[in-house]
């Protein structure tokens, strides 16, 4: 089944071409079905890029999902047209007084920032604590990982010496949890991060379970024991290119900044690099949409 996004949204041009299964609202209120509807709060600042990556692995699906996208009210993006964010995304404030079934929030390039000294983390706490009875299932990457293992569970991050830049392979520790379904004992996924969080923090939690770490022993997929949060330190929802882009940035503004471990053949920036993880990232989010969010959420809310 498709996902639901408006027609003149720029991603769905790209999401045709590689055959992802949309519609537009009109055709969408033709189906006599219950769609899952998604709010995915975007903080990263290429906002597009993020769009496109997620609307992928949302669009294949057999369930209709409608797509809401937000921003934060409480800071303005410098890499989007206001055009954009006016036309394709809402605020808390027009979205508080409804329940989604879902909800996806992004990394955001603020480690270096105390969570406190972040110029819209009043506005996301509020976002987390309304999400504790409005939302079904709360998906967290990277940075908005760390952010809701600090709000919910008072989990610190620590600043790491180097950034962790790469891709890593993966162990998991319990095969039989639904999220990793059909997953790989051993499998690969992208790492782009200054910051960690402690492995024995997570692992004598009384309200999480490590499912997930890296051949390092570093956490990669957290889950709260009730299932409803589901953290990942990592970015399995990355492009191919993507680590490269990030590494020819950093070098053009003059950072200190290694090659990506394991990304380019050769260690050659040359060459293109492939994509190794694409297959686990479709399993996460399909097993997502099914197993936590379409399998758990109320067919009308009360």
């Amino acid at each position: 089944m498709p996902i639901n996004i408006p027609k003149e949204l720029p991603a769905r041009e790209t999401l045709q071409k590689e055959k992802i299964f949309i519609m537009d609202e009109e055709r969408a209120r033709t189906q006599d079905i219950r769609p899952l509807n998604i709010l995915i709060l975007n903080l990263m600042p290429e906002k597009e890029k993020t769009e496109l990556q997620l609307l992928r692995l949302l669009g294949n699906t057999p369930i209709q999902v409608n797509i809401t996208f937000m921003r934060t009210a409480t800071h303005q993006s410098k890499n989007v047209s206001n055009y954009h964010l006016d036309n394709f995304y809402t605020t808390f404030d027009k979205v508080k007084n409804r329940r989604f079934d879902g909800m996806i929030i992004t990394g955001a390039p603020v480690e270096h920032l105390d969570f406190e000294q972040v110029n819209y983390w009043v506005e996301l706490t509020e976002i987390l604590e309304w999400a504790k009875e409005n939302v079904t299932s709360n998906l967290h990457i990277c940075w908005g990982a760390q952010a809701a293992l600090y709000h919910y569970y008072g989990v610190e991050k620590k600043l790491l010496e180097e950034k962790y830049f790469g891709i890593f392979k993966h162990r998991i520790t319990d095969p039989t949890e639904k999220l990793v379904q059909g997953f790989d004992d051993n499998f690969l996924a992208p790492h782009s991060r200054h910051t960690t969080v402690e492995t024995n923090t997570i692992k004598n939690h009384p309200e999480l379970f490590l499912l997930s770490k890296t051949e390092e022993d570093s956490p990669f997929i957290i889950l709260s024991k009730d299932r409803k949060n589901i953290m990942i330190t990592g970015h399995l929802e990355y492009d191919a290119t993507t680590l490269a882009d990030e590494y020819q940035r950093d070098l053009n503004k003059g950072k200190a900044i290694d090659i990506p471990v394991n990304y380019f053949p050769m260690d050659n920036p040359e060459i293109e690099p492939p994509n190794t993880w694409r297959s686990h990232t479709h399993l996460l989010f399909s097993n997502w949409l099914n197993f936590y969010v379409y399998q758990q959420t109320p067919y009308y809310w009360d």
